[in-house]
Formats: structure tokens, C-alpha cells, sequence
């Protein structure tokens, strides 16, 4: 690493403001779109004529059609953002999705909407990114992490809102909805400013967004996969423990079974404080990796509990479901750790990709679950992906350096 030698543009408090609020509700429209397809999916398929018996097989194809293109699109714009600017993935990935969404009310088979969900997918692989590096490079750094936990909080409750209007209107009408909310931001996004910081790197024509440099050298290599592993834990929380709620509920006993959308509404409401006092607790007690060990033993414990036998029921579920989100509430730390590990010219490659590929665990993670499930029984088989991935996710926070406060005016040899 070396100093870009750079000085940032002078951003005053109304710019900042802007400029967080911008990066917070961008985020909100993307975990809008993102959780809204889980409430939505057997409605819409069903109402596009797919058979009862065909609902699981094809609504797995359009999860992994999103996944795929969240994969691709990490790149594409993360790889755009050092290139051309954090502000153009900010505009273009919310433009793209945005679309998706308003085609997505009209689809009527399921070639279209599996295309769709791919080209909504790439969208949704931009805003977090983007936003978390433009909003890390323009914020005095003793106070980054409160405006990343603010971002972060303000974008999960884009989850809540989509139960909400998920259960409550059609489907069709659900999805128009997320596009006219990103239409709509997109006025807000005229008057915001690009990072200083990288305006001075291009102006110098250093090289930018190149990602395979990431791998270029082990001890960078080394950094980007930490970040990974210690963020995947949060994903097999939602995507193992909290979507499959009711399979679980069944088999441990309970009758009637929790549900999915309640289940994952009082998760992202748990996952909103958590991510509020994590980002504060960063900053009271001037420590990244400290807060990260300490969420990650919350959320083992968490998990602990969802797994030992105890008297069940579904509001004690629901209750244990908050906690669970609290606990995983480590997003906003972990996004920002991302963006302080890496030198402006491969930042926003970097804090793109890396939750994009967190995300997209849950692929793997859920493979693993289902061929264990038959050999093992479901609750053993959740239980060992869960802790294996809160073993690497361990070892790779002991892999981190610790960033509070760290000068992000540098750059990658």
C-alpha cells in the first residue's frame, strides 16, 4: 500500500447529509427488492399458471437466476465504480433495477421472469457498494462508522417494508411499487458529489478496478477472503435458519409451524438495532475487529439456542428470530472493514463485491444443507453448516487488521 497523496474534496455537512441519506435509501430500495421476491414467490408463480408441484423447483431457479446476476453485477459495478466514479454505479444500478422491478408486475411466464430476476440481480449488486465507499471516503474518519450503521439500518428496513407491502397488496402492484421508488431516488441523486479521493487518483491516472488484483499478492488475497468468510455467517442465519423457518419449526415439534414472512420481518427489524449499536459500539470503543468478535459470539449463542430442545412455541420463535437479527447485526461494521481494507483505487471493487459474494454463499450454503438433510436429519444437518461457517468466521476476523480511523487516502501497489 502506498499514499495516494490526494486531498478530498471538502465535503460541508449538508453535502455529507445528502450524500448518506442518498447511499441509506438507495440501500432500502435494494433489500426491498431483494426480500420482496421471497414473500412474493408463490403467489406470482402461481398466479402465472405454475403448477402447486412445481413451486419449490421453480422458484429455485429464479432465486438462482437473482444470485447469478448479484455474482456478475458485484463485479461489473464494483469494477465501474474505480473506473468511472462511485457515483455512476450509484446512478446506473438503481436505474437497472428499478426497470426490472416495473417489467417484473407484468411478467407472465417464467422464461421472463427468470430473465428478469437476473437483470434485477445485477442491479441489486450495486447500490450497497457504492454507497458504503462514497459515503466511507467523504466522512471525517473518527466518526465513519456512525454514517455506515446509519446507511446500513435505514437499507434493512427496506426488508420490513417489503413484508409489509408483499403481504398486503398483489404482487404485481408489490413490484411496481420498489420501481417507483427508485425512479423516485433517482432526483435525489443530482446533487450529490463524487469522493474527492477518487476524483485525485484519476486525475493521476493510477490503475483502478482491475479485479483480479485483488488476488495479486497473498496478503491482499488474504484480506478480501477474510472479509468474505466473516460475513457469510449472517447469510446462512437468513438464508438457512430464518427462510426455512417453518421446515425447522415442523420438525423440532410445532404445530401450527412460524411463518417465513413474519419470520423474516422480526429478523431484519432485530437486523436494523444491531446494526445501529454495532456501528456505535465501533466507534465508543475505537475497534472494528473487537465488535465483530463480539457479534459473532452473540450470533453463536443465538444459534445455540435455535438448536437446543426447549419448550416451543411461535411467538418464542418470533422472539428468538429478533434476537438472531440483532446478533447478525454486524452488516454495517462488516461493509465498512471492507472499504477501509483496500487503497482507493481498488475500494469500491472490493466493498462491491464482497457482500454480492456473501450473499451469494447462500448457494453453497444451502447445497450442503439439503444433501445433508436426508443423511443426517434437517436440524443436524443446519447445525453443522452453521458451525462451520462460524468457525471460519472466527478465524478470519483473527486476520484482520484492525481499520478504525484509518487514513483511507492510500492506494494498492
Amino acid at each position: 500500500m502506498r499514499s495516494s497523496r490526494g486531498a478530498s474534496r471538502a465535503f460541508n455537512r449538508r453535502s455529507i447529509a445528502l450524500a448518506v441519506l442518498v447511499a441509506a435509501l438507495g440501500y432500502f430500495v435494494d433489500i426491498y427488492d431483494l426480500i420482496l421476491f421471497s414473500v412474493v414467490r408463490v403467489r406470482s408463480l402461481s398466479d402465472i399458471g405454475v403448477p402447486q408441484a412445481d413451486l419449490l423447483g421453480k422458484g429455485v431457479l429464479l432465486l438462482n437466476m437473482q444470485m447469478m446476476g448479484m455474482l456478475l453485477g458485484g463485479i461489473a459495478w464494483g469494477v465501474l465504480g474505480d473506473r468511472k466514479g462511485r457515483l455512476s454505479v450509484l446512478f446506473g444500478s438503481i436505474v437497472v433495477y428499478s426497470v426490472a422491478n416495473l417489467l417484473n408486475a407484468a411478467v407472465t411466464s417464467v422464461p421472463q421472469y427468470a430473465a428478469l430476476r437476473f437483470v434485477a440481480g445485477i442491479g441489486l449488486a450495486g447500490e450497497l457498494g457504492a454507497g458504503i465507499t462514497l459515503v466511507s471516503e467523504i466522512m471525517p474518519r473518527e466518526s465513519r462508522g456512525y454514517a455506515t450503521a446509519l446507511v446500513a439500518a435505514v437499507g434493512i428496513c427496506g426488508a420490513i417494508v417489503a413484508v409489509v407491502i408483499g403481504e398486503v397488496f398483489d404482487w404485481r402492484v408489490a413490484y411496481t411499487v420498489g420501481g417507483i421508488m427508485g425512479m423516485a431516488l433517482l432526483l435525489l441523486r443530482i446533487g450529490v458529489h463524487e469522493s474527492g479521493l477518487f476524483e485525485q487518483v484519476k486525475a493521476e491516472a493510477h490503475a483502478r478496478g482491475r479485479f483480479l488484483q485483488l488476488f495479486a499478492t497473498r496478503e491482499r488475497a488474504r484480506r478480501y477472503l477474510a472479509i468474505i468468510l466473516v460475513g457469510v455467517p449472517i447469510w446462512y442465519v437468513v438464508g438457512i435458519l430464518v427462510t426455512f423457518s417453518p421446515e425447522f419449526g415442523r420438525a423440532m415439534g410445532m404445530d401450527p409451524a412460524p411463518s417465513a414472512a413474519k419470520a423474516v420481518m422480526f429478523t431484519y427489524i432485530g437486523l436494523a438495532v444491531g446494526d445501529v449499536s454495532s456501528g456505535w459500539l465501533s466507534q465508543v470503543l475505537r475497534s472494528r475487529t473487537r465488535v465483530l468478535r463480539w457479534f459473532l459470539s452473540l450470533t453463536a449463542a443465538c444459534v445455540a439456542v435455535y438448536f437446543l430442545p426447549w419448550p416451543r412455541s411461535v411467538p418464542a420463535f418470533y422472539l428468538l428470530c429478533l434476537a438472531l437479527g440483532f446478533s447478525t447485526g454486524y452488516w454495517a461494521v462488516f461493509v465498512t472493514v471492507a472499504a477501509e481494507q483496500f487503497g482507493t483505487n481498488l475500494r469500491a471493487t472490493a466493498t462491491t463485491t464482497v457482500p454480492n459474494f456473501v450473499r451469494g454463499a447462500v448457494v453453497p450454503l444451502t447445497s450442503v444443507f439439503q444433501a445433508l438433510a436426508p443423511v443426517i436429519g434437517l436440524t443436524w444437518s443446519g447445525l453443522t453448516v452453521g458451525v462451520t461457517t462460524l468457525v471460519l468466521g472466527f478465524a478470519a476476523v483473527a486476520l484482520l487488521a484492525e481499520t478504525h480511523g484509518r487514513d483511507l487516502d492510500f492506494l494498492e501497489d
